[in-house]
Order: structure tokens, then C-alpha cells, then sequence
């Protein structure tokens, strides 16, 4: 990942933020170019330039970097990888040609090396003492309290340890899946005449998977689909005799019996027809294509199984089926919306050096994988006196499932696992296509390699930004008629990312009192099914005639990595549940309005296998075993749920085998550097039952004083309304992170003010003064 330079827009604003330091370097200001959206850009670079304040140590005191070494090699300068990037930055596209490179040349043949594809390549990230040794001595802002203190002071080696990618290769002649470890100690700044190579670290077969498919094999295989000529006649007697409007898209097969077993790599595509229009954006998945059973080998790329079951009548053109500019309900859009500005004329008051980021006392790092799309490290609170206080290692989103419920055919087979089957980084959009944030924008690119080894860069794949967020606090004291209020504002980092008709977008909002908000946003295109003449389904929403979509769910899994004023090394966490429970009528409770909060300690990871309670109002609480608030009580992070649902389907359902973790809402585990993902790795066709957490939790692990990691599952049930086509509005869902005992007062009470020249007229109506004349007008 890169942070990036962008045109000006009226949304998407300008912005390079990126300053390189080196163990040579001593902290440097960040370069800022910084644009208002409501101005020229060019001439106004100058005044804005010094937008953004500087960097500044975290600490009183930070010692002076070590001293960096620089090697050569005919003349060629090589850089020490370590040291020019954060060991938790996302590889460069630099580093990920040379993991190739270094795998394509340890293979034992051409035939091998030519058969290689690549499915993802990710940094190896190191231990955590590696990251805080980073942060305390080679990296600003320089903290080197991270660090415990030893007699005769810290030794500081003069160099991290190198950086090392993981490489899934799937070898298509074999079916093999691969995986492997590559040091990337020297990465040349040229690379011509230089052999351009890392070292093989490991290399190891991987029995029995198969690997997330690929936008290449998808691409080829809808290909291979349209030239069979069953599939062919089967297209002309629905009447369609244009392939070019025939959209198939390749779903994994899943395991529902041995004929799903990963010895195949298959395919089971649904298939849509677009209509014939002048539309730009012509929504095929309004006319699914039924009756239809085709079996693709995906390792050899032809069909294996085709059947025409049942002539389906392709649905009639909706005229409500498109959603561009002219095309909905009529050709009639709205004429009445005006324009809406967000402008920050002093600019945004977040801090950015490479991918740390400072912003109202918070801080952390921003990293992307392929699979799990955004990831925040490292996330602190800046406490005043207290300095640096830890609140999680690691923040992500490492699955998600959406099982349907019609148990008809093609529809029981759709519960993909968009993260482990397809990836949730590698499906992120370029904002640059249609930008989601307003005012003043921070982008970060990603960089990733596609099929064939080369390398992807998506620009502009990760937002950062502020928004205002209504009212923080307020109070009116009746009694002198004055009255104190303050604004919340939230710094929000999202990316979005469209798995075939879905659109999700993930977002980590932090708040100036001190809370974390993980949200996800729901919105795309209904997956649809055809109906006969006159039929009607009970397990879905017609929406135009011949047209249903099934009642489905959506679930996802946060991985929560916590740290709760715990420094790296320390394992200081446990965690608590709280109900809320009501007295008993007695003497304790003679008015028979009593209720409290218990508490329970999850003593190990079978107790702490929980669903949420909204009756008793459930929630969960990861506390510091050592470190008390000036009350005694100990320090603390609470997770509040939202709302959120279990699966409906019955406990035998074949995609439960795989989605084990999907039957509690929370579990606890202690960390294990290998536990990273809830299904396993490879949940494609994975013939294994209750593989990842749910065999985890076994072990029966003591959680009471612990370095915890929670993984929280949360979901929503879509029954589907005829205002969710043909495009759904957003869905909301997501939980909070909130200190609990953590401060010793509200840290929102010294918010300022917030600085406003609106004028409130006797209509009610309230402009700036500029505008009062233009009103009068009106």
C-alpha cells in the first residue's frame, strides 16, 4: 500500500502526505499538497501547503535512530528493506515482483514455473516485539517507552530483520497449492543487470485445499461456458441468440458431498441476460437464466457437467431494472437536490507519515491484505500525563458467509465465503471510479499480484477522512439560561469492495470520546431467481413478473486482536460478560424496581463461546488485570453489539461443515500467531467439518489473564422488499468499541467549541450572512 496523489474533484481532493524515513533520517515534517474543493488547486498549493502540522514524538525524550547501513553491488545502491519500510507496512509493488521472481526461479522445472499461478502474496507480519522495537527506535514518532526498561539501557540493534512475503501459488497442471515464505532482505533500487531476488525461506504443499478462485478464472471461464454448444442451444430456446448479453458468474462449488472434494478445482456459474438497450449500465441480473446445470474444471478450464433440467421462461425486461442517470422509474430524476459542500478551509486535522496515522489523540497503522481487505494496527491513546496507552494489536475483517434459505436449485448452493473464497482486497474498487467520501480526502493505494505473477496496483482503494457527527455532549442549565454544547467529529477509514452483485463497504470510525466504531455497509444488487407463469415462492419477495429474490443472511467476522493498556510482550487482559439483572422482590427490593449489572469472568475458551442477549442488555468487557482507574476499578474496553441474528438454517446444513464459527456470536481465544481465520484458510471446497476456530476452542485455553483476541460475529437477515430494486439502499450493521473504566473522566469534555458563523433568522431558517441576501431574494 501507497499513499497517493489525486486530482482535485469535487469530492476527492488532492493529497500527498508521504514522508520516507530512514534509520538514517531523523523524523522529518510530512510534505502535505493539500487542495480545498471549493478553490483552484493551483492557486491555492501555496497557502495550504502547511495544512497539516508536523509530526511529533509521542514521548519527551526519543533517542536518535540507529545508524543504517547501505550496501552496493556493482555500482547498483540496495536498500536495507527493513529499515525503508515499517515492518508492518503492505509489500510495495516492488516487493511483491521480486517475491515472484524469487518463486518462479526456485521452481524445478520450466513446466513447473509455467504452471505456477499466483493467488496472493502478503507480508509475513513479525512478532510484536519487532513492531515495537520499530516503533520505539527506527520509526517516528519515535517511542521508545514501548520498550521495558533494562539495567544499563536498551540495546538497539542496528537493523530490523528483513521483511518476508507469503506466496499462495496453485500449480495448474498439478492441483497443488503451495505455500511460501520469501526473505526480502534486499530489494535493488535498480534493477537492471541485478538478479532482483529474494531467498527462499520455506516452501511447503498444502493436502487437500483448494486456494481462492481468481477474476482471471472467472473471466475464463464465463469464456468457456458461452462456446459450448449445449450451452449454446440451451441460450436459443429461450430465445437468445446474442452471447455477448449472457453474463456467467463462476460461484465455488462449496462441500455438500464427496463429488465437491478439493482433488477438483470446480465451478458451479449462475447465468444472467442482459436486455438489449442503449443503457450504459444495463443490469443483466434481472433476468436470471434457470434451469440450467453446468460443471466447470476450473484447473483445466472445460466443462465436465452440463444438463438442461427444466425450460425456465427467461423473465420479462423490467422497465424498472436500470438505475444510471435517465433510466430509473420513468427516465424522471430528481431536480431539487442542491449542492453540498464540505470544506475545511484550515484543512483536516489528521496527521499522516506513510501509514501512521495521529488524529485527536489517537494513533495507529494502516495496512491491506488480499484477503481481509483494511487492517489497523497498533491502536493507542495519547492520555495526557499517562502517554501512550494500547488499546488493540490488530483490527480487521477476516470472514464473511452469506448463506441463502430457498432450498431450491441453484439457490441452496449459494453461501459463499467472499473472504476465503474470493477475497475481499482483491474485490476493492479504485475510488477514483466513483468516490464515496466528502471533503478533505487521505488515499492510500494497494498493490497485489494477479494471477499470472504480475503486479496490480489499485489506486485510491482505501478513504480516509472526517466527518461531523451531530451532537458530542450538551447541556442547558435552566436556572442561568446558558448552555454548553460541542459537535462530534470522527475520523472514518473505509475501503468497498463488490463480490458479483454485492457492493460491501467496511469502515473503522474513531471517535473523539474515545470509542471505535466497526461498521459495514450493505448495498448492490439482489441476487435473483426466475418464476413460472403464475408461481410464487415462500422463500423470497417477488419483485416484478417473473422475477423473485430469495430471503438470505449476511455474516462477518471481526478479528480483534486486543491490547488494552498492555505495552508489547505483556498479556495483562481477561475478559467479562455483563447482564443486567433484576432483583428479586424482598427486602432488597421493596418497591420492586431494583436491577443491576453482574458480571461474569470467561475463565476459558469453551465458556467463552457467547451469543448476544438484548433482554439483559449483554455485553462484553476486555479489562486490564493490572491497571486500575483512580476509582480501584480495572481499565477496560467494552464491545457493544448492535443489532444481530444466528443462522436460520438447521444445524445439519452442509455450509455449517465449514461455517462452524457462524453458530455463536462472540468467541474468545488467547493469541496464536497461526489462528488468523475463523473457517481455516482454505474454506474452498473444504471437505473438513468445524476447521478453524471451533476446533481451536477445544483446547480449552485459560482466557483469565491473557493476551485476548476476540472474534466477534455479527449478521443481519434479509427478507427483500421491493424498494431493494433494482439497486438496495444501504444497510447498516456493525458494533462498538467503547472504554469502560478506561479514562477517569469523559475525554470528550475538552472538545472546543465548535466555531460557526450561522446566524439563526426569525424563520428558523439557519444561513451564513453571506447567503442572507440571496434568501431575502428567495
Amino acid at each position: 500500500m501507497a499513499t497517493t496523489q489525486e486530482k482535485t474533484t469535487p469530492c476527492c481532493i488532492k493529497n500527498d502526505t508521504t514522508t520516507t524515513t530512514t534509520a538514517a533520517s531523523p523524523p522529518q515534517k510530512p510534505s502535505n499538497d493539500w487542495a480545498n474543493p471549493s478553490e483552484d488547486p493551483t492557486r491555492k498549493r501555496s497557502s495550504v501547503a502547511t495544512m497539516i502540522p508536523s509530526f511529533e514524538p509521542l514521548t519527551d525524550t526519543a533517542p536518535p535512530p540507529p545508524t543504517a547501513t547501505t550496501a552496493s553491488t556493482k555500482g547498483m545502491p540496495m536498500m536495507v528493506r527493513a529499515q525503508t519500510s515499517h515492518p508492518l507496512d503492505p509489500l510495495s509493488a516492488a516487493e511483491i515482483s521480486v517475491a515472484v521472481a524469487t518463486v518462479r526461479a526456485a521452481g524445478a522445472t520450466p513446466e513447473v514455473r509455467d504452471s505456477m499461478r499466483f493467488i496472493e502474496v502478503a507480508l509475513v507480519e513479525p512478532a510484536k516485539s519487532v513492531v515495537a522495537l520499530a516503533d520505539a527506535y527506527f520509526f517516528p514518532p519515535f517511542q521508545p517507552s514501548l520498550l521495558p526498561k533494562t539495567k544499563g539501557g536498551p540495546v538497539i540493534p542496528s537493523k530490523l530483520p528483513p521483511r518476508q512475503a507469503r506466496l499462495v501459488v496453485y500449480n495448474k497442471k498439478s492441483n497443488d497449492t503451495r505455500v511460501w515464505i520469501v526473505e526480502l532482505s534486499e530489494v535493488h533500487a535498480a534493477t537492471r543487470g541485478g538478479h532482483h531476488r529474494g531467498k527462499v525461506v520455506s516452501s511447503n504443499v498444502v493436502p487437500d485445499v483448494q486456494p481462492p478462485m481468481d477474476a482471471v478464472e472467472y473471466a475464463e471461464c464465463e469464456a468457456v461456458v458461452k462456446d459450448f454448444p449445449l450451452f449454446r442451444e440451451a441460450m436459443k430456446r429461450r430465445g437468445i441468440e446474442d452471447l455477448d448479453l449472457v453474463m456467467v458468474d463462476a460461484w465455488c462449488v462449496g462441500y455438500h458431498s464427496e463429488a465437491d472434494a478439493p482433488s477438483h478445482r470446480l465451478a458451479k456459474p449462475l447465468i444472467f441476460c442482459r436486455t438489449e438497450s442503449d443503457c450504459p449500465m444495463e443490469n443483466g441480473y434481472a433476468r436470471p437464466v434457470e434451469g440450467i446445470h453446468v460443471l466447470v474444471d476450473m484447473q483445466n478450464m472445460v466443462l465436465i457437467e452440463f444438463e438442461d433440467r427444466k425450460l425456465v421462461p427467461l423473465p420479462p425486461a423490467d422497465p424498472l431494472r436500470n438505475y444510471t442517470p435517465g433510466e430509473t422509474r420513468g427516465g424522471v430524476d430528481r431536480s431539487d437536490v442542491k449542492p453540498l459542500q464540505i470544506i475545511q478551509p484550515e484543512g483536516p486535522s489528521f496527521r499522516v507519515n506513510g501509514n501512521f496515522v495521529q488524529w485527536q489523540k489517537w494513533n495507529f497503522r494502516i495496512g491491506f491484505t488480499p484477503r481481509e481487505g483494511l487492517i489497523i494496527y497498533s491502536v493507542a491513546y495519547i492520555d495526557g500525563s499517562r502517554g501512550r496507552r494500547p488499546v488493540a494489536h490488530r483490527l480487521s475483517f477476516v470472514e464473511m458467509v452469506v448463506p441463502y434459505g430457498d432450498p431450491n436449485e441453484p439457490h441452496y448452493r449459494k453461501n459463499a465465503f467472499d473472504a476465503g473464497e474470493d477475497g475481499l482486497g482483491k474485490n476493492a474498487h479504485s475510488l477514483k471510479k466513483g468516490c464515496d467520501c466528502l471533503g478533505y480526502i487521505k488515499y492510500f493505494d494497494a498493490h497485489f499480484t494477479n494471477f499470472n505473477g504480475g503486479v496490480d496496483t489499485i489506486e485510491n482503494c482505501v478513504c480516509m477522512h472526517e466527518e461531523d457527527h451531530g451532537i458530542l455532549w450538551k447541556h442547558h442549565d435552566w436556572r442561568t439560561g446558558l448552555a454548553e454544547v460541542r459537535r462530534s467529529r470522527r475520523l472514518t477509514v473505509s475501503f468497498i469492495c463488490t463480490v458479483a452483485n454485492y457492493e460491501y463497504g467496511f469502515f473503522w470510525h474513531f471517535y473523539q470520546d474515545g470509542k471505535i466504531e466497526a461498521e459495514v455497509k450493505l448495498t448492490g444488487i439482489l441476487s435473483l431467481g426466475a418464476l413460472q407463469q403464475g408461481e410464487t415462492r415462500k422463500y423470497g419477495t417477488t419483485i416484478a413478473p417473473g422475477l423473485y429474490a430469495p430471503v438470505h443472511q449476511h455474516f462477518f467476522v471481526a478479528r480483534m486482536d486486543m491490547a488494552v493498556d498492555c505495552k508489547p510482550g505483556e498479556a495483562f487482559n481477561q475478559v467479562v460478560e455483563v447482564n443486567l439483572k433484576v432483583e428479586e422482590p424482598g427486602k432488597d427490593n421493596v418497591h420492586n424496581n431494583a436491577f443491576y449489572a453482574e458480571e461474569e469472568l470467561l475463565r476459558s475458551e469453551l465458556q467463552a463461546r457467547r451469543d448476544c442477549n438484548p433482554l439483559s442488555a449483554r455485553h462484553w468487557i476486555v479489562r486490564n488485570t493490572r491497571n486500575v482507574n483512580r476509582t480501584g476499578q480495572l481499565t477496560g474496553y467494552k464491545l457493544v453489539p448492535g443489532s444481530n441474528c444466528l443462522p436460520l438454517a438447521g444445524s445439519e446444513a452442509k455450509f455449517l461443515r465449514r461455517a462452524a464459527f457462524l453458530k455463536h456470536n462472540l468467541w474468545v481465544t488467547p493469541y496464536a500467531r497461526d489462528e488468523k481465520y475463523p473457517g481455516g484458510e482454505f474454506p474452498n471446497q473444504n471437505p473438513r467439518v468445524g476447521e478453524g476456530l471451533s476446533t481451536w476452542v477445544k483446547q480449552n485455553r485459560s482466557l483469565e489473564e491473557a493476551d485476548i483476541v476476540l472474534w466477534y460475529v455479527f449478521g443481519m437477515t434479509h427478507i427483500p422488499r421491493l424498494e431493494d430494486w433494482p439497486v438496495m439502499p444501504v444497510e447498516r450493521l456493525g458494533f462498538m468499541l467503547m472504554p469502560h473504566g478506561f479514562f477517569n473522566c469523559s475525554p470528550a469534555v475538552d472538545v472546543p467549541p465548535n466555531v460557526s458563523d450561522v446566524e439563526i433568522k426569525d424563520n428558523g431558517l439557519a444561513v451564513k450572512p453571506i447567503q442572507n441576501e440571496l434568501l431575502a431574494k428567495l
